[in-house]
């Protein structure tokens, strides 16, 4: 495995705006330049999941970024950040919570991913710029969203099987697929955040969810935030 430092090579940096009313100019001002063609990497190597716990009473996060070989799926680098939610909670606007802790945790990985697969959603949101938008320009790297649950948008469907999907629509728009990744579970939500086409998502996402609903990476980066957060908690 090929172990590089992680310097980001997006064109956007990232910066904290002041209010609200900034935070949703910067989305809206920044969602045009959103790759969502790609076509992105059919067999990356590497693939990063990335997560982020609190603390009850919402004072305390921990932000974790896990690395899997794309074969194997064995976490080959894992990063985590501590440390205040960087933003209130607006819905809409949680990216602007979790992105510098996210960002530190994702620089302090000795193995550059290939793709980012986040927690939450990437065009499949009010503005079409989700967290895997603003993560995915910010480091130039390939990303996409798969969320639990839905942020926007409605949907008939899928299937009972694996594999099946629904488009996700929002008005006329199609902004993402609810697809079931096992027999007879409830779907996840994926979108694209950065160059990466909605149908390589998909493969992606089915690749790396062979045993479980939600995706290794998820399932990893989630496990990871949680230790960092139990262990910062005492």
């Amino acid at each position: 495995m090929t172990r590089v430092e992680p310097a980001r090579v997006g064109t956007v940096p990232y910066r904290p705006p002041a209010d609200e009313a900034e935070a949703r100019r910067v989305q809206e001002e920044l969602r045009s330049r959103v790759d969502l063609v790609g076509p992105g990497p059919s067999a990356p190597a590497t693939v990063a999941g990335l997560d982020v716990a609190y603390a009850r009473g919402d004072d305390l996060l921990a932000a974790a970024v896990t690395v899997l070989d794309a074969d194997s799926l064995a976490v080959v680098d894992e990063a985590v950040c501590v440390g205040r939610p960087a933003f209130p909670y607006v819905p809409g606007l949680f990216a602007f919570r979790e992105m510098p802790a996210l960002l530190a945790a994702l620089d302090r990985l000795t193995v550059r991913p290939e793709l980012l697969v986040c927690d939450g959603h990437g065009v499949a949101h009010p503005r079409r710029f989700g967290l895997a938008c603003h993560l995915g320009l910010v480091t130039g790297l390939p990303s996409i969203g798969v969320g639990k649950t839905p942020l926007v948008g409605s949907w008939s469907g899928p299937g009972p099987r694996r594999g099946q999907w629904a488009p996700l629509r929002d008005g006329d728009e199609v902004v993402g697929r609810v697809l079931r990744t096992r027999d007879g579970t409830r779907p996840v939500f994926v979108s694209v955040g950065h160059a990466m086409g909605l149908e390589n998502a998909v493969r992606r996402v089915l690749a790396l969810t062979p045993r479980y609903r939600l995706p290794e990476t998820t399932r990893t980066a989630d496990q990871l935030c949680r230790r960092a957060l139990a262990a910062a908690q005492g």
